[in-house]
């Protein structure tokens, strides 16, 4: 059953509430007309589709792999951009926050604060996140495993919140790749919080010679069944309109045109596995 903390969250939404929620929208703002046309388009179709959702977007990139890589338009700006779509379209809004002294400033647009998976073992930004009494949400550092996730689960607690998510975004495999362990899903179901599978980064190819990372969103629709198959509680896609063109992360994108028929797919899957 959903936790009262993601009812509350949904409560504009109309929703199936046997169906899994989903976290989708671009890597990062890069301009108003994109994050408006990403936000209707998903915002329409989960309702038809009763899928809960919350709007992703990151107001900055803070860990990119070249120097010369884009990372925003402003964390002002992103943040207000991101609030805008949230308000626009009646749906909770995410995005990641950095360092502790973010946290309270990002919790004045943003429903959810999530923990990139590189900071995830971060005392200082976890409790910082937990303090806001927002929810938040942690994604598994590529180098842990599920069951050590109970370890950024108790710093938030401590810090006397519990309103916590996690999600499952693959573990890194030899230097430039990355593979999904789906026993990750029930062993941080342990703790018992929604789990979330990161469905596109989890196809990264990280590290490559370039500087720019590669990824493999042919396996989404792959990744995403098997996360539904195995339990995950919410799905996280990156997409966009022209993965192409988009300034961050578009090697592992889902186009947007692509996001309706996989969605379909797998509200009936979920059906036939809860």
């Amino acid at each position: 059953m959903m936790p009262k903390f993601l009812q509350d969250l949904f409560k504009a939404q109309s929703y199936d509430p046997n169906n899994f929620f989903l976290i989708a929208g671009p890597c990062v703002v890069e301009n108003e007309e994109i994050v408006m046309e990403i936000g209707e388009k998903l915002s329409t179709l989960c309702k038809n589709l009763g899928i809960p959702y919350v709007f992703k977007a990151s107001y900055r990139k803070a860990n990119r792999t070249s120097a010369n890589s884009f990372t925003g338009i402003g964390d002002d700006t992103g943040m207000e951009l991101i609030q805008k779509v949230g308000v626009t379209f009646k749906v909770p809004t995410t995005s990641d926050i950095h360092a502790h002294e973010e946290a309270a400033i990002a919790s004045k647009y943003i429903d959810i604060l999530q923990i990139p998976a590189f900071l995830c073992r971060q005392t200082d930004l976890l409790i910082a996140a937990a303090e806001t009494g927002k929810i938040v949400n942690v994604k598994k550092g590529q180098f842990l495993s599920g069951a050590s996730m109970k370890f950024a689960v108790d710093k938030i607690k401590l810090a006397g919140n519990d309103k916590i998510m996690l999600t499952e975004r693959g573990n890194t495999f030899g230097y430039q790749d990355l593979v999904v362990d789906y026993r990750n899903i029930p062993a941080m179901a342990e703790n018992g919080f929604p789990v979330i599978m990161d469905c596109t980064h989890s196809l990264q190819q990280p590290n490559q010679t370039t500087g720019i990372t590669g990824g493999n969103p042919l396996l989404i629709e792959t990744i995403a069944k098997a996360a539904i198959a195995t339990g995950a509680d919410g799905l996280f896609i990156e997409t966009h309109p022209y993965p192409s063109q988009a300034k961050s992360d578009g090697a592992n994108m889902l186009p947007l045109d692509k996001i309706a028929p996989l969605l379909e797919k797998l509200v009936k899957l979920r059906k036939a596995v809860i």
